[in-house]
């Protein structure tokens, strides 16, 4: 009888744990709730579930129609080929293509070349990918010009503007270097060894298209 008491008062939460007797006075399973009492959840009282109100299926929508209302993505298309020429553009540019001897701010690999037909370029780098003979168009350019008149790009030209290609011509590499470097209170000296190859181009072409080309 004492035990059926001790239980119903352990299991009753609305009772305190003040209110229970000495932990040394109860028995095992009394003292394990006991001392356990944290991972213990209270029902809640006066829960119902059917006192709670349904989500109204007139409010809720779909995950269809939320997307079907979305416009479609498509993919980007290059500026250089829809973008049309302004009028200024349009006006000056035969007047630029009639004078002779054009140059041009080519960028090979991040870095601007001034450059014109015939010119040969020796580039601080090794160009990867490529062999003596193989042609290429640069297609990047920040200015084009010539003795009376320069055309500017934002940062770069429309390629349908102009015409350059370089063919290359092979590479070279200067003789080996040999710097000798130390630290301080150090005694050891380290000799560094460095021989850097050079990639050569040659202009092979540079022409500016008619509007008939361009807008075609």
């Amino acid at each position: 009888m004492l035990s059926r008491t001790i239980r119903k008062s352990i299991l009753d939460t609305r009772i305190s744990p003040s209110a229970l007797p000495p932990t040394f006075l109860l028995p095992y399973r009394a003292r394990y709730f006991n001392n356990t009492a944290q991972h213990v959840e209270p029902p809640t009282d006066g829960f119902n579930a059917s006192q709670v109100a349904p989500t109204s299926s007139e409010n809720a929508q779909p995950a269809e129609s939320t997307s079907s209302a979305t416009s479609p993505i498509t993919a980007p298309t290059s500026a250089s080929s829809t973008a049309t020429l302004s009028p200024s553009v349009k006006e000056l540019l035969p007047l630029l293509a009639a004078q002779p001897s054009h140059y041009i701010s080519a960028h090979i690999h991040g870095r601007p070349y001034l450059v014109t037909a015939g010119d040969i370029v020796r580039l601080p780098f090794r160009m990867p990918g490529v062999v003596p003979g193989d042609v290429l168009r640069l297609n990047r350019a920040s200015s084009l010009g010539s003795r009376d008149y320069t055309l500017k790009g934002a940062p770069y030209l429309d390629e349908r503007i102009f015409e350059c290609r370089a063919r290359v011509m092979g590479t070279e590499s200067e003789p080996m270097r040999f710097k000798e470097k130390t630290k301080r209170r150090n005694r050891k000296v380290n000799v560094v060894k460095s021989k850097h190859k050079f990639t050569i181009l040659r202009i092979s072409e540079l022409k500016i298209n008619d509007l008939e080309s361009i807008e075609s």
